[in-house]
């Protein structure tokens, strides 16, 4: 921190076309009201471009989305970047050891998303189950004799698989208690007897996906959880079975999701994301009836993005303050001779529970 100025940055996925930000107005005051903060809206990247060197060398924080930091800018001897408040939970696009070597803590905002994503599977669950998008174009195209000739499935006794039963994968079991389904998880971070507590059995992921009516993924992307759900997965999977995915689209091979779904192997897919973002005019799950898609953003609504904007806002106040901020990604940064000078809070910083 440079003259006792603060300088935080934030990318532009915060604001519309006409440059007005949409940023929550209680957490934007709340950077405005503190006087050692000044806060700017940056030009460039455009949406979800890298953060330039030039910005990780003029600001002491920067509040972002889906902008990759990369270790090619976090290189040299003047990186002036403290923090990387990221809206959201996934953070594979952040090369946290490069950041981690160079002194930036990076923050996510878990409890903004928990809710919002948590909710986006049940509409999906709800609309596969009641056909929803089905009966919707027969009503529009006049087809109204034809509304007893497609039954959906009730969900009582049905069985919901969770892979990745964290902070989001904990929530969809919560939510989707009243319909008395039969709940597996497949998490090998969490005891079985976790799991058993919160009335889930705990499976691994070939009996998670033989016996489940919807497999809802959960998990982060990594280069374990690559296209761990292929051709091999959807062979184990129900006919009458339907694939969730709303964290990354990379955890599943798309080429052999859109066989299964082409021939029949399994009933029908929810899909807030894909391998390729946004996808190509004449990707095949476009034209698919038994898809349903969203663009990455089914979860977003005002009471994540409140929260989110609220939680970022609190990591970059709690740094002005020398503070460590909540919800850090790369703790072992904390070690780094530039941030020897922060304290703890009152009480001890929260830790993001797994997604």
């Amino acid at each position: 921190m440079e003259g006792n100025r603060f300088r935080v940055a934030m990318t532009r996925d915060f604001v519309d076309s006409e440059g007005r930000p949409y940023f929550d107005q209680d957490a934007w005051r709340s950077l405005q009201d503190e006087p050692r903060i000044d806060l700017e809206v940056l030009e460039a990247p455009e949406m979800g471009g890298d953060i330039p060197a030039e910005v990780v060398r003029a600001f002491d924080a920067v509040i972002m989305k889906r902008s990759p930091l990369s270790a090619t800018a976090l290189e040299g001897d003047d990186v002036r970047l403290l923090l990387v408040a990221r809206n959201g939970v996934g953070f594979e696009h952040l090369d946290v050891a490069a950041s981690t070597r160079a002194g930036v803590m990076i923050t996510i905002t878990p409890e903004a998303v928990r809710r919002p994503v948590a909710s986006a599977i049940m509409t999906f669950i709800l609309a596969l189950a009641h056909r929803l998008p089905l009966r919707d174009r027969l009503t529009r195209a006049g087809r109204w004799s034809d509304r007893n000739l497609h039954p959906g499935i009730g969900l009582t006794g049905r069985v919901l698989g969770v892979i990745g039963v964290g902070n989001i994968g904990a929530e969809v079991f919560r939510l989707a208690a009243p319909w008395e389904m039969v709940h597996l998880g497949c998490d090998p971070s969490r005891p079985a007897e976790e799991l058993g507590a919160m009335g889930v059995r705990a499976v691994d992921l070939d009996t998670l996906l033989g016996e489940s009516d919807f497999v809802c993924l959960c998990c982060p992307l990594s280069k374990r959880t690559r296209h761990m759900i292929g051709a091999r997965e959807f062979g184990l999977m129900k006919p009458a079975a339907y694939l969730i995915n709303t964290a990354r689209g990379g955890l599943v091979d798309e080429a052999a999701l859109i066989a299964a779904l082409a021939e029949g192997r399994i009933a029908g897919a929810g899909l807030d994301v894909l391998e390729r973002e946004p996808p190509s005019p004449d990707n095949p799950l476009l034209g698919m009836e038994n898809v349903i898609l969203s663009s990455h953003n089914l979860n977003f609504n005002d009471e994540g993005n409140r929260l989110g904007n609220q939680s970022a806002a609190a990591a970059v106040l709690a740094t002005v303050r020398g503070e460590i901020p909540d919800n850090l990604v790369n703790p072992d940064v904390l070690g780094h001779p530039r941030l020897q000078g922060l304290v703890v809070q009152s009480g001890e910083p929260r830790q993001p529970r797994e997604v």
